[in-house]
């Protein structure tokens, strides 16, 4: 289909019988501390609180009798489930939707609500796809693709009819989250139709960015793994379909980490009073970085806000993370001498910086390490600044602002210092589910001793472990073929200068 065929198909797209046309709303507050006229086109006011239930019902309106007859099958991270769900309640369709068992409960526990029979397996997205087409094959379900199919991407374009109607001035850019491709290929399809002077930028995770690689590599590629923390766009390969309606149109693609995420988690309540969940905010998360990075001024720049369904313990570790990532915050490892006022000396430092946390330990007779957080009021250049009035001190300072060990791990484990003959320490995403921590005794088995052991979940889809294993010299390829078999996400930290000052 030629790409410009999308532009009826979007106009003709029958959503509104459960979809509503949501408002845009202007963001004072961001827009005042960018410098730009900010707005948020509200998608997590739809009646699933996300932009997903445009594509499906207007996907299962195109299907026939006989299709329908036969019940829809869906493959979801959580946000086309429900829609799916919706839709299928709305029509009379029997529905059975795959998840992965990662999903949080409240998007299963909706999907549920709706009717639907909701069927969670794998780890990710991608396994539960694979789940899914194997029921397809058993049952003969009619599949409902989330993102790779014309009239679902056609649905979620009508998002893009709505902004054109809403805003009759011009518009410099517009920023749209990723991750199959459906959502973005339906706003390129009808904005740049329509309007091709405003800018249409994709926004990806730094751990889920599927469509950046695949524009760097010139075809669509599979990424190894993915991380899940910004669940709702947790896809390893971009779709066939939006990649072709992408790949020469779609102005760039921008990528995020998990900080500027939960920063722009905060930035979204902040002027709406709403919380949206962490895919919901990475357009924003996009938005920031572009005007960081172009230095832009007075621009009108809007930001999809895709959806809000957010498991509220998660809330915790948004909250933990979006000082960082709004750089109101700092974390730093000092060494200082160990003497009588020596630990005066180092607060005097900091000036009238506010201190939002505080770990001593002793090192020796005549050192002492300090792990210090300091609150910010001017970003990376007061960062900056104290660091160079430590090392003027003649003090050892590390900036420790994005190690992420130590701000998931040694921040609120600073205390034993011990180091174990053979001692390597290795950081491990566990998958939040029964007997994961199990699989993993079971498959070292008696082989090695943990000789530290450090679990943090703060209602995300994994838990973060920190372990120290004592390895012999001649076991180093058996414990590589342990962490091969073991197939979690492993990050190797013994040279992390956070252990060496902190733990060891």
């Amino acid at each position: 289909m030629d790409p410009y065929g999308y532009l009826e198909r979007i106009l003709r797209a029958r959503v509104y019988d459960v979809a509503v046309e949501t408002p845009l709303d202007f963001a004072p507050r961001l827009s005042g501390r960018l410098g730009q006229r900010v707005w948020l086109k509200r998608e997590d006011l739809q009646p699933v609180f996300t932009f997903k239930i445009r594509g499906a019902y207007n996907k299962l309106l195109q299907l026939t009798e006989a299709e329908r007859a036969r019940g829809v099958l869906a493959a979801s991270a959580g946000n086309h489930a429900q829609g799916v769900a919706l839709a299928a309640q709305r029509l009379g369709v029997r529905a059975c939707i795959v998840m992965p068992t990662t999903t949080p409960q409240i998007k299963v526990d909706a999907v549920r609500s709706f009717g639907a029979e909701a069927v969670l397996f794998g780890d990710s997205f991608d396994e539960a796809y694979a789940h899914a087409q194997q029921l397809m094959a058993a049952h003969g379900y009619t599949f409902v693709h989330p993102y790779d199919d014309p009239d679902v991407i056609a649905g979620q374009g009508t998002v893009a009819m709505e902004i054109l109607r809403q805003h009759r001035g011009p518009i410099d850019a517009l920023f749209v989250p990723v991750g199959g491709g459906g959502l973005l290929a339906g706003i390129v399809s009808y904005i740049k139709h329509l309007q091709p002077e405003i800018k249409v930028f994709g926004v990806e995770p730094d751990d889920a960015a599927c469509l950046r690689a695949a524009l760097d590599a010139g075809q669509r590629v599979q990424l190894p793994q993915v991380g899940i923390f910004t669940d709702g766009v947790a896809v390893k390969q971009i779709g066939e379909e939006p990649y072709r309606l992408l790949k020469d149109r779609v102005d760039d693609v921008i990528v995020v980490d998990t900080d500027s995420i939960c920063a722009a988690i905060k930035d979204i309540f902040e002027d709406t009073r709403s919380v949206a969940e962490p895919a919901g905010a990475l357009a924003v998360a996009g938005l920031k970085r572009y005007v960081e990075q172009t230095g832009a001024r007075d621009q009108t720049l809007i930001a999809i806000d895709s959806g809000a369904n957010i498991n509220f313990d998660r809330l915790r570790h948004v909250a933990e993370r979006a000082d960082l990532g709004e750089q109101r915050e700092a974390l730093f490892a000092v060494t200082i001498p160990e003497r009588p006022g020596a630990f005066r000396d180092f607060c005097q430092l900091l000036g009238r910086l506010s201190v939002t946390e505080f770990n001593y330990r002793y090192g020796d007779e005549d050192q002492a390490h300090i792990f210090v957080g300091v609150g910010l009021s001017r970003g990376a250049a007061e960062r900056n600044e104290l660091l160079t009035r430590l090392h003027a001190a003649g003090l050892q300072a590390l900036d420790m602002t994005h190690n992420e060990m130590a701000k998931l791990h040694v921040r609120h484990m600073v205390g034993g210092r011990a180091l174990p003959q053979g001692e390597r320490l290795f950081r491990f995403e566990f998958p939040e589910r029964p007997g994961a921590l199990m699989r993993f005794l079971t498959t070292m088995g008696g082989r090695w001793n943990i000789s530290l052991f450090h679990y943090r979940n703060h209602g995300a889809a994994f838990g973060r472990v920190l372990a120290g294993i004592q390895v012999g010299d001649d076991q180093a390829s058996e414990l590589a073929r342990f962490l091969r078999e073991l197939e979690y996400v492993c990050v190797e930290e013994t040279d992390n200068p956070a252990y060496r000052l902190f733990l060891r």
